[in-house]
């Protein structure tokens, strides 16, 4: 038997208004000839009987294969009870698998750690029997049996310069956590173990202060120098930093877009949510060995809020596979997105969308060769171009 609050329950995780009929439990009197108000009844019967639980299958997300690699789908910046997030490790399991990801890494903060048996959070440095693989040992059994690939991963959380940096394919967190008063160290453990470290929303503003411009410091020139930096966010929760894409062009560094995720799914982006952020990683094959290979090979796209950002060519190389372009006549040619990517274009007139497995047909003006990618960035104000003559 539900009752109310289990129904506005249901109803919120189906994503949906659900219609009530309702039947009045006592008749209304008779509407005088005279307009006056109509007495409204003071209890009603709800029916629930049509309510059911449907299960929602697991997001598809449909991307073809690019120039002979497969195109994994990942988030790698995750949060557990283990460190600041609100969810167990199984529980991010689940969501991942539920939203169509490939691979994931838990990066649970190196310096804190919530006490989960009391309310009030402990300095995890002060714990020497501290094991910060806990939260990549706890969700590895899940990830497993839902064929999920998990990275060992952890956040070292520093002030403003140097910030926050994830620490990817590590093989043992506490040889990291050995160090944790100083920065270097951690970074210089972390890469001594072939580590990919990647640098956390450098836009943060509780960190570069309100209105505080980004900036590629002196500090982050040497991180970069001594081989200490692999990667930038250029999205991160539900903020973008557009000049992340020239500095990875500049750097020769990959470009991620990940949730930094805390909550539950629900409750940060709702069911199979379209905005959520996903890094799209160019692999070999589907291991994590491949995905490592990939990232430090720079072949990432990040994806988020209806936007793509890449480099070259990997981006261009993405565009090919994902839309096809048929020439109808010299002047008329036809797309269509045989892909699950948000794709906008034109060609010298308004922008065009691009649906999943629907067909445009678009009229080229003489002399225009270039199909411009209105969502597809490749620069700071730099949409992706690509030629429109076969």
């Amino acid at each position: 038997m539900y009752n109310r609050r289990d129904f506005l329950k249901q109803s919120a995780l189906l994503g949906a208004a659900t219609m009530l009929p309702f039947q009045a439990a006592s008749a209304a009197k008779k509407t005088p000839a005279k307009k006056t108000p109509v007495k409204k009844p003071d209890t009603y019967t709800v029916n629930m009987n049509h309510i059911r639980a449907v299960p929602i299958p697991p997001r598809q997300i449909i991307i073809p294969d690019v120039e002979g690699f497969k195109v994994l789908k990942g988030d790698f910046h995750i949060h557990t009870i283990f460190s600041d997030g609100n969810v167990t490790p199984d529980e991010r399991v689940a969501d991942a698998v539920q939203n169509g990801l490939d691979v994931i890494s838990i990066t649970d903060h190196f310096e804190c750690s919530p006490n989960i048996y009391q309310s009030k959070r402990w300095n995890i440095a002060t714990h020497k029997d501290a094991n910060y693989n806990i939260a990549y040992e706890a969700a590895k059994p899940d990830a497993d049996k839902q064929n999920l690939l998990l990275v060992r991963g952890g956040e070292i959380t520093k002030d403003m310069p140097p910030g926050h940096f994830n620490t990817l394919f590590t093989e043992d967190n506490n040889a990291i956590g050995a160090v944790l008063s100083d920065w270097r160290k951690m970074l210089q453990v972390a890469a001594d173990q072939g580590a990919f470290l990647l640098w956390n929303h450098p836009g943060w503003e509780a960190q570069i202060g309100n209105g505080g411009a980004l900036r590629f410091t002196e500090i982050h020139e040497e991180i970069y120098k001594k081989g200490w930096m692999h990667g930038i966010e250029i999205f991160n929760w539900e903020e973008y930093y557009p000049i992340v894409s020239d500095w990875c062009n500049e750097h020769d560094l990959a470009l991620f877009a990940n949730s930094d995720i805390h909550p539950t799914e629900l409750e940060a982006y709702g069911v199979q949510s379209t905005l959520r952020p996903i890094t799209l990683v160019l692999a070999k094959e589907r291991s994590v060995e491949s995905v490592k290979e990939a990232m430090f090979a720079k072949r990432t796209i990040a994806w988020a809020d209806g936007l793509l950002w890449g480099r070259d060519p990997w981006l261009p190389a993405l565009f090919k596979a994902s839309v096809v372009i048929k020439t109808i006549t010299p002047g008329v040619l036809e797309l269509t997105n045989i892909s699950s990517l948000p794709v906008s274009v034109t060609m010298g007139g308004a922008v065009i969308e691009l649906p999943k497995d629907r067909s445009r047909r678009v009229y080229r003006a003489d002399g225009v060769n270039k199909i411009t990618v209105a969502n597809w960035m490749v620069g700071m104000n730099k949409p992706l171009e690509i030629d429109s003559v076969n």
